[in-house]
């Protein structure tokens, strides 16, 4: 994994959120899932992470996106807790799978990648934790190498070209969209590892040709 990804860690992430502004609307759900090779050398989907978030003081929460997502931010059964602590909770299995995989730090992998790291960047500066395992603007983005290997740029369309099972119904879970950006992650990496290997192992200057 470090050689493979230039010392970061792939960890996938999504949020469903209040809106479209990182700094004023509210972080509803987080999930992350780890990714590593099997004994094929093929990249898999592992652990999954989720929490449902309580919203900021002040957040801002747009009816349009909550009918989107389906999150009644009020709900009495709504596990939800507080900003601060779901991520630290993520953050401690990421920096646990950094040190196990020997990574540098970890590399966030999202669908609309900037619009996941953003959010999580704001929260992260809103509880005001120092140590954030992710880099704080590098990112792998699955909407453009969907549209590189498939020619989709929409997550459902994507996984689905991809034949990967896609189920409607569970979308727009933060769990559910991170174990499927995981899935057509994994897939496009595994499609261009024949191409990779023929970069890494090809002769170079430096060997004396």
């Amino acid at each position: 994994m470090r050689d493979r990804f230039r010392g970061f860690l792939p960890v996938v992430v999504d949020v469903e959120t209040g809106g479209f502004n990182a700094a004023t609307d509210a972080l509803l759900e987080i999930a992350a899932v780890s990714v590593q090779f099997d004994e094929d050398g093929q990249l898999t989907r592992n652990e999954t992470w989720r929490y449902h978030v309580k919203p900021f003081p002040g957040a801002n929460m747009e009816p349009a996106s909550l009918a989107v997502n389906g999150i009644d931010p009020d709900h009495p059964l709504r596990p939800a807790i507080d900003e601060r602590d779901a991520l630290q909770r993520v953050f401690r299995e990421v920096r646990a799978a950094v040190k196990a995989h020997e990574c540098t730090r970890a590399v966030l992998v999202g669908h609309n990648a900037f619009f996941d790291l953003s959010f999580l960047n704001a929260a992260v500066a809103r509880a005001g934790i120092k140590r954030n395992p992710f880099h704080p603007f590098s990112c792998f983005d699955t909407a453009t190498l969907g549209g590189v290997a498939f020619g989709q740029t929409v997550l459902s369309r994507a996984v689905q070209i991809a034949a990967i099972e896609w189920d409607e119904s569970q979308a727009h879970s933060a769990a559910y969209d991170a174990e499927r950006t995981a899935d057509l992650f994994c897939e496009i990496v595994n499609r261009f590892e024949p191409v990779y290997r023929t970069v890494v192992d090809k002769p170079t200057a430096e060997d004396g040709l």
